[in-house]
């Protein structure tokens, strides 16, 4: 066993640093769903934290399917704070699969914040400069909304505004997207060696996989099985799953917008442009609006009655991502609301931050707390392949 010291320092930094006040009583296992005989968690984790076994904890899947429900944290006699602790070791993972790196290490840290707004922010600007947009006219917002945001350049294939947002959000998303497939597979790699499962043992084929371990865990994640049965903190709970479906049919909407009215509309006369207040998907994206802002502040306001009872760590880790989630939530829905009492100046400024805090979200999802969207799936994944046949025998 190899301590890493700047691991302890890194760990305390990040929310974890009453984890030297541990003894090792294992009342955090005793109250902790998630313990088992074979696996006493969160005392194991405790210790090794202590110890500064990185390997051995960024291996770890417990770590990962901790809901840092805080069950632990009420219990403790020591004020050790186990919950804290694991965020804490989760928000190092997210940093040390991060790539680039150099990005994983900006949003790790609250000092970094004026930079992490400053990327979006330019980006969204300039490409409005270069695009020749204008505010337009009252008497006119209502009709074009935002489909001139970004100019009057006329496209073959895509309309003004997508254009310009398709040539900075989607090289985003894809850079996201690789940055997680790769901090996945790195996770993975790591899990297997810390559970002794080598190249001997027979694997899955890519649709038994899905099928038999990562559907299921899916499944479960939606349904929040593991979740509720925590105790502490039902509180959460309300929040999370409103936001999670919120995501889910926002997505749906995403889809459906892009299809029906930016590749449709350039063939069909009327498609374009804002969709009707009586279209049922524009019933489903306030539904969803409105359930993202209530989920948000949910967990807002639990997050600020957990620090001040002194269950909680004051973190940017944790805050940051309740900060995006809230912008892109409240941007969104303002910027509809002033399109239809026709404020363009307020109403386009409005827009433009929904678009900065629309990007910040996918810039920033493999190194932030969000990450858990992926992480924690595929730790589930992991745990069910372990347990399996496939490795059993």
């Amino acid at each position: 066993m190899q301590p890493d010291i700047d691991f302890i320092k890194e760990m305390k930094e990040a929310g974890g640093d009453t984890l030297k006040k541990c003894f090792q009583c294992a009342t955090c296992s005793v109250v902790c769903p998630l313990s088992t005989d074979k696996n006493p968690f969160p005392r194991q984790q405790m210790l090794f934290a202590q110890w500064g076994l990185k390997d051995k904890l960024l291996g770890d899947p417990s770590v990962l399917l901790c809901h840092q429900c805080g069950d632990c944290t009420a219990y403790c006699p020591r004020g050790a704070r186990p919950g804290d602790v694991m965020g804490a070791i989760r928000a190092s993972a997210y940093r040390h699969y991060g790539w680039p790196s150099f990005l994983a290490d900006l949003a790790s840290k609250g000092q970094n914040l004026p930079i992490l707004l400053a990327i979006p922010m330019v980006t969204v600007f300039i490409m409005w400069m270069i695009s020749g947009s204008h505010v337009p006219e009252a008497k006119d917002f209502l009709d074009i909304g935002y489909s001139q945001f970004f100019g009057h350049w006329d496209f073959k294939l895509l309309p003004k505004t997508t254009f310009f947002i398709d040539f900075f959000m989607i090289p985003t998303a894809a850079l996201s997207v690789f940055a997680a497939v790769r901090g996945v597979m790195a996770m993975w790699k790591k899990m297997s060696e810390n559970a002794g499962v080598t190249e001997t043992f027979s694997k899955p084929s890519p649709v038994q996989f899905v099928k038999e371990f990562l559907w299921p865990s899916v499944v479960e994640i939606v349904r929040h099985d593991r979740f509720k049965k925590c105790e502490a903190n039902q509180d959460r709970v309300q929040g999370h799953q409103p936001l999670m479906w919120a995501f889910i049919a926002l997505l749906f909407v995403t889809a459906y917008s892009f299809f029906a009215q930016d590749f449709l509309g350039q063939f069909i006369e009327g498609m374009h442009g804002p969709m009707s207040m009586w279209n049922p998907v524009k019933w489903v994206a306030n539904v969803a609006a409105a359930a993202l802002i209530f989920g948000v502040y949910k967990l807002w306001r639990n997050r600020s009655r957990m620090e001040a009872e002194g269950c909680a760590q004051n973190t940017f880790y944790d805050w940051f991502l309740i900060w995006m989630i809230m912008a892109v939530g409240v941007t969104g829905l303002g910027a509809q609301l002033l399109r239809l009492v026709g404020s363009p100046s307020l109403g386009y400024l409005t827009y433009y931050l929904h678009l900065v805090s629309v990007m910040m979200l996918f810039l920033y999802m493999p190194y932030t707390k969000f990450a858990h969207l992926v992480y924690r799936t595929f730790a589930l994944a992991f745990e069910r392949y372990r347990d399996s046949a496939y490795v059993k025998g």
